[in-house]
């Protein structure tokens, strides 16, 4: 298998269609890696779906890593798989929180809900999406809950008001700011009788 993915990859890395938008490739795990330019993403999704080694027909997800630290802070990656060989492949690309990434929607219309998830989640845009808008969180929702830097608790909560039947958005708060769990530690062992432990030791009756 790994040597089949290695020729997979030699054989993209080495296609004059393709050469200069691809970086690098590795293989870890058992599964193919590429690297790529985010904006000849479109025209290596064309060249993976036609090729005859390579057949990747099917996108089967796209989904955002959140690097704060970067300047180009996002992977954005792809999930391609090929029935007609059965092999998988992942390809990597980059981009920053102002520049858009080309849509994938007109060569694989899969690509609709999948690029308004990551958008959504995100924050990363896509150019030449024709419904870019969020998919998940609620109408006027602010931020975008996958960056690393979205505030844990959030900002505001959605929920069902039973009198004013409908949903109502409103600001969280917070019952108290920290909980302090008592959890049995299993290298401390049981330190105190826990509720019920005193039944026990009652004989039991005899009427």
């Amino acid at each position: 298998m790994t040597d089949a993915l290695n020729d997979l990859g030699d054989h993209i890395r080495s296609s004059e269609a393709v050469a200069d938008l691809v970086k690098r490739y590795e293989v870890k795990h058992g599964e193919l890696t590429v690297y790529a330019e985010r904006d000849g993403i479109v025209k290596l999704a064309k060249f993976l779906k036609d090729d005859n080694q390579c057949v990747f027909e099917t996108l089967i997800d796209i989904c955002g890593v959140d690097w704060p630290e970067r300047s180009q802070r996002f992977d954005v990656v792809y999930h391609f798989l090929s029935m007609r060989l059965n092999q998988r492949i992942r390809i990597k690309i980059k981009t920053d929180e102002a520049t858009p990434v080309p849509s994938l929607v007109d060569l694989h219309p899969s690509a609709n809900w999948f690029e308004r998830e990551a958008f959504d989640m995100y924050g990363i845009r896509f150019a030449g999406h024709p419904d870019m808008r969020r998919i998940l969180t609620d109408y006027g929702f602010e931020g975008y809950p996958l960056r690393k830097d979205f505030p844990l608790t959030g900002f505001t909560q959605v929920r069902y008001d039973d009198l004013e039947k409908r949903v109502v958005n409103e600001p969280v708060e917070l019952v108290q700011e920290y909980r302090n769990f008592d959890f049995l530690s299993p290298w401390e062992g049981m330190t105190k009788e826990l509720p019920g432990d005193e039944k026990a030791g009652e004989e039991p009756s005899n009427g």
